[in-house]
């Protein structure tokens, strides 16, 4: 049996790496893949993400971080884009309401640009770029996105960042109300990825 295809994620964050091998064991590909963090990741060089888009933010870092990792790293960036605040939060999603602000404030500061808002102007999406990289060469980059509303008030508990606040009309539910199931076959994270495995399933 061919031993698996290790995918080295540029993150520190164990949830981000439980979500991915959650969506790899829908992997359909004649090769098993493992997902691990990249080591030492906090001790490593940091990389701004300061480009435009997302997907020059995601391929950016994941060619910054395979400069200290043999194999197969991969990247993403993903944020939500309201139109009608000319693309805000965009690819600042996470820095929104200043660097070190909580998701809270993100959000109470999102509410106060959209209050006056109402119909098309309240619609969104959320983007992920996601990047794969060997050796300093870029080996593919897929964004996907899924769209949505932004509601008056936060509803839910479960999720982070913007999902209380982002409605998801085709469950009538926001992105904190969503099942990990629904979420991930929803998801901009869980699409883009999945793209990803198909990509990968033709070249492993």
């Amino acid at each position: 049996m061919r031993a698996p295809v290790k995918l080295h994620l540029a993150s520190s964050s164990p949830g981000k790496l439980a979500e991915y091998r959650g969506l790899a064991g829908t992997f359909s590909g004649t090769v098993p893949l493992e997902l691990v963090l990249l080591r030492n990741f906090d001790s490593l060089p940091a990389f701004e993400e300061n480009a435009p888009t997302f997907a020059e933010n995601a391929g950016g870092k994941a060619l910054h971080y395979s400069r200290f990792q043999d194999g197969l790293v991969f990247a993403d960036d993903s944020g939500l884009v309201v139109p009608a605040l000319n693309g805000a939060p965009g690819v600042q999603s996470a820095r929104y309401a200043g660097p070190h602000a909580s998701n809270a404030e993100r959000n109470a500061k999102l509410f106060r640009e959209m209050q006056h808002r109402s119909g098309s102007e309240r619609e969104a999406h959320f983007i992920c770029a996601i990047a794969l990289v060997k050796r300093g060469q870029m080996v593919a980059i897929v964004t996907d996105r899924v769209d949505g509303t932004i509601l008056g008030s936060p509803r839910g508990t479960g999720g982070f960042g913007y999902d209380p606040v982002f409605f998801f009309p085709p469950l009538q539910k926001s992105f904190a109300e969503l099942s990990a199931t629904e979420k991930n076959q929803y998801s901009h994270r869980g699409k883009a990825f999945r793209r990803l495995l198909a990509f990968l399933s033709t070249v492993l």
